[in-house]
């Protein structure tokens, strides 16, 4: 079974999905994607899940991220459970949802736990780049749905420390002050950034949010 780390870069795979028959890469193109696996269709917390993830695309859109979800059933049950979660969660799912009954893709991504499940995937949730690059992994328990206000937060800081030469600190979001690199030194800190920074210790100093 493959292992997957983070800085890895992603696995192609063909599949079908709720949507008809995908490749992933060419899905994702040149935009960000998050991956994220479900222990089985008609679950509870999983409906509230993929409903949320509905709810917040036009977020995703804004951040040129695409998502997909994966499950351990047929393309049919798909179907029939995007039924079911458009009438309970209010919403209209129309990103894919992968079907993956022979385990193909959850064993490429490492996504069955055997001490968990040897046939369900566990509920992981992966952020790919544009270079097709694994940015973040996170794995919860079945019984505890996603949090996908912290998913987004860390979307958003992906995507700032990849434009500017930053680290986000404990807690950050959008707009809030960041930190500098510990590998620059304060001098050329005040070169490099314009807004200023405060300098707690020489190796803890902030600036304002560089683009805001």
């Amino acid at each position: 079974m493959t292992s997957i780390k983070l800085g890895d870069t992603a696995p192609n795979f063909q599949a079908e999905s709720s949507v008809g028959t995908i490749d992933f890469y060419n899905y994702l193109g040149n935009s960000w994607g998050i991956l994220f696996s479900h222990p089985a269709d008609y679950t509870p917390v999983c409906t509230t899940e993929l409903g949320m993830t509905a709810k917040l695309q036009s977020e995703f859109d804004n951040r040129n991220t695409k998502v997909l979800a994966l499950s351990v059933d047929k393309v049919e049950d798909h179907q029939n459970w995007i039924k079911d979660i458009n009438e309970t969660q209010m919403t209209c799912v129309q990103f894919p949802i992968i079907a993956d009954d022979d385990l193909a893709i959850s064993k490429l991504y490492d996504f069955i736990h055997p001490k968990a499940s040897t046939t369900a995937t566990v509920r992981s949730l992966l952020i790919i780049d544009p270079n097709k690059t694994i940015r973040l992994m996170i794995t919860y328990p079945a019984s505890t749905g996603r949090n996908f206000d912290e998913i987004i937060r860390v979307l958003d800081s992906l995507q700032l420390v990849d434009t500017y030469t930053i680290a986000t600190p404990v807690n950050w979001k959008v707009g809030d002050v960041v930190i500098i690199p510990a590998g620059i030194s304060t001098e050329d800190a005040r070169r490099l950034y314009p807004k200023g920074l405060i300098e707690i210790k020489p190796y803890l100093r902030y600036t304002p949010n560089p683009d805001k």
